[in-house]
């Protein structure tokens, strides 16, 4: 009997060291190197991620470096990573969208807990020179003249091109075939080869093709023109309702304690907020910042909306 009074004594007290040593711990947050886990290099993800370490690192006085795992990134991180703020998914919508597309091994609301969504970027509805359009409205009278004689490239099924481009066909009512690639940039350098007629290409990286007469725009893909181009028209002055852009953020675990997502939260959004604005704009991007709840809610939004177009449009990835 006084043996076990004394392990009844013991156990709680056990329990209140172990809080106290995980609150310690916890406060100490960060303790060593941070790791941003993204996609493939030559992304806009990969520019991001970098972009974040680069502006994060002084300020949480432990270095900040990228993984570029590709699109096992959010298995990796959602399955096998420590919560405890020390791995961090850095990923758009592949996370919450590739779900509704075929079955997969993670679960966007269980498995993983948003940090922040960080920044955006239209998409821009680009085609190879060759092509003879030079409008939205040209381009689907050519498509419903010539039904599976165009193509697109797209770099991943549930990548962000690939449901722009889904999303277009859906709504303009056109066969065009889907041509995929390991990545944004092998996708890219389809379309500069004339491998493809076009694509939904995010803004920085394509911009320079642009500017050199290599590939020529047509659209962006956001419901308003972007302040960054505002000369280009957008899908939706063509197709009512057509919206689709990129956006990325920040996941951790779901384990992951609040009180260090709120610390990665705080320290990444004001990281961005101060850094210098028209690096960021020359890459195509916006910063948005958010709360983790707002990111929440965004993503719950998202996926009802797509639902139903992914159903209505039969993808394929």
């Amino acid at each position: 009997m006084r043996n076990s009074s004394r392990f009844s004594l013991a156990g709680p007290a056990i329990l209140l060291a172990l809080g106290a040593q995980a609150a310690i711990a916890q406060d100490k947050f960060p303790s060593r190197v941070i790791r941003i886990t993204t996609a493939a290099p030559g992304s806009n993800h990969d520019w991001g991620a970098r972009f974040t370490a680069n502006v994060l690192t002084p300020r949480i006085g432990q270095r900040v470096i990228v993984e570029n795992r590709g699109s096992i990134s959010v298995e990796y991180v959602s399955k096998e990573a420590q919560p405890d703020g020390h791995t961090v998914l850095f990923y758009g919508s592949y996370v919450w969208l590739q779900p509704l597309l075929q079955k997969v091994n993670w679960d966007p609301v269980n498995d993983l807990a948003p940090v922040t969504l960080a920044m955006s970027s239209p998409n821009v509805l680009v085609v190879h020179p060759s092509l003879p359009v030079k409008s939205v409205k040209e381009l689907i009278a050519l498509a419903r003249a010539r039904p599976n004689d165009l193509n697109y490239s797209a770099g991943g099924g549930g990548s962000t091109p690939h449901i722009a481009a889904e999303l277009f066909k859906y709504l303009a009512n056109v066969r065009i075939t889907r041509v995929n690639y390991k990545g944004s940039g092998p996708s890219m350098i389809g379309l500069l080869s004339g491998e493809v007629h076009m694509m939904f290409a995010a803004l920085g990286p394509i911009m320079p093709h642009v500017n050199q007469g290599k590939v020529r725009p047509l659209a962006v893909s956001t419901p308003k023109r972007s302040r960054l181009i505002p000369e280009l028209p957008t899908v939706a002055e063509t197709l009512p309702g057509y919206s689709s852009q990129a956006v990325i953020g920040f996941f951790v675990p779901s384990k992951t304690p609040a009180a260090i997502i709120s610390t990665l939260n705080r320290e990444i959004v004001a990281a961005l907020k101060t850094a210098d604005q028209s690096v960021i704009a020359n890459a195509g991007i916006e910063i948005v910042g958010s709360t983790p709840e707002e990111f929440a809610a965004f993503i719950k939004s998202e996926m009802a909306r797509m639902r139903e177009v992914i159903k209505g449009a039969a993808f394929s990835s």
